[in-house]
């Protein structure tokens, strides 16, 4: 019962963050500021929503659209007039590379009388791969996934992204001038600042190189040297506020995690439990799963600051710091350090999923965590401590039939963590 109830709570989140429920507002016949007239209209997007998106404006948009967006592996679905391309995530590829080269082409043929649909979401900074000059896609490899290894978090990784890009960071935006460009996006990234979501492509970017240097430092990389020598070259500074190639530009967020929270809170008291909202979490996860636990304990002894039967709601994104060789992305370790922290206190069952329906790079959202989660482990001779040691809380869960596999849900609010507390 109490398994299906974090389940639907899950389903819940990721419904309310799903292109049909919340684009469709932001898409009437003619988007406010933007009175009909002739021209051509192009959409252009990156995202694991971008699919979703782009469906929903082909379906809804009142005239003729074309363009191309471009998603992860197998987070697609059939579009009649928007081209579709499928990339790498979270490393960037090839196919990324050059779909974002196509994209900056059609862009640039562009007049006053056109106007732009930029639709981004989450994974569009890796998906959008278009080096900037003397950085290869080799390079952009090669530090992200040092970063990643070392538990930057998405706003650090963005960052150095952008400065070593060509496409990200505004310049599609400066791209597409004289045009009009109207952003819509589906924020992955917590406090849901639009430079940040998918690198911001088609927004101004307040940071700095010499801010992604401060973030490769601070994660002692010092190579490749190309990408070093690209951060200090002037040449290469991102467009900023002000610019007057922002000036016929305008963007809307049209779902974030708090939405996704919400809609999940709304199905909780429908059921009878009180709701305590986190908020956007970020740090390492299983020190963030440290505090969630002391949470419950507090709600169970001293009924503070909720009683229990209630449920304890946070997104965001959490990071993981990679020292084994297991399996498992971030959720699945919150879930694992959730579970040793709470040494199987009963009453007390967990969820941790990325709405994506992608946890990392495994095949599964997230993980279920019950309160013998980890004795099932353990009977098939799977130990949890060591398995977190490892970074392989994968294992624990496949072992304790704990984990979650919905396939890709064509949307991205990052993580959802929910944490009933039955008293």
């Amino acid at each position: 019962m109490y398994v299906k109830l974090l389940n639907e709570l899950f389903e819940a989140a990721v419904a309310a963050a799903s292109p049909a429920s919340c684009l469709p507002a932001y898409l009437p016949a003619a988007p406010p500021g933007y009175p009909a007239r002739k021209g051509r209209t192009l959409v252009v997007g990156a995202g694991k929503a971008a699919a979703g998106m782009a469906k929903v404006v082909e379906e809804q948009w009142d005239g003729p659209v074309s363009g191309l967006v471009v998603t992860r592996y197998g987070h697609g679905m059939p579009l009649k007039t928007i081209e579709l391309v499928e990339a790498g995530h979270p490393l960037p590829d090839a196919a990324g590379q050059r779909a974002a080269a196509r994209m900056l082409e059609q862009v640039t043929e562009l007049s006053a009388g056109d106007r732009v649909i930029g639709l981004f979401s989450g994974g569009g900074s890796a998906l959008l791969a278009l080096p900037a000059p003397g950085v290869s896609l080799d390079h952009k490899q090669t530090v992200t996934r040092a970063l990643l290894r070392r538990g930057a978090n998405i706003r650090e990784i963005n960052n150095v992204r952008k400065h070593l890009s060509a496409i990200k960071g505004g310049r599609l935006a400066a791209a597409c001038a004289p045009a009009s460009v109207v952003t819509l996006m589906i924020s992955d990234v917590p406090g849901d600042d639009p430079s940040s979501i998918a690198s911001g492509p088609t927004v101004p970017d307040p940071t700095t190189r010499a801010e992604a240097l401060a973030v490769l430092r601070k994660y002692g990389i010092t190579q490749p040297r190309a990408v070093i020598d690209s951060l200090q070259n002037t040449d290469n500074e991102t467009p900023k506020p002000g610019d007057p190639c922002f000036d016929n530009t305008r963007h809307e967020i049209a779902a974030c995690t708090q939405d996704a929270l919400e809609a999940a809170a709304e199905l909780a008291i429908q059921r009878g439990y009180a709701v305590l909202i986190l908020g956007d979490l970020e740090g390492e996860a299983r020190d963030v799963a440290l505090v969630q636990a002391g949470i419950v304990r507090q709600i169970l002894r001293f009924g503070q600051p909720e009683s229990a039967p209630c449920v304890v709601l946070s997104g965001g994104e959490t990071t993981v710091t990679v020292r084994g060789g297991g399996r498992g992305g971030r959720n699945a370790e919150f879930a694992l350090a959730l579970a040793i922290a709470l040494e199987g206190l009963p009453g007390v069952y967990a969820l941790a999923a990325d709405t994506d329906g992608i946890d990392g790079t495994e095949d599964n959202a997230g993980c279920i965590v019950h309160p013998d989660t980890l004795k099932k482990a353990a009977d098939k001779g799977v130990d949890a401590e060591t398995s977190l040691v490892d970074n392989d809380a994968y294992s624990v869960f496949q072992a304790s039939d704990g984990l979650i596999k919905t396939g890709p849900t064509r949307t991205n609010v990052n993580d959802f963590r929910a944490i009933l507390v039955t008293g």
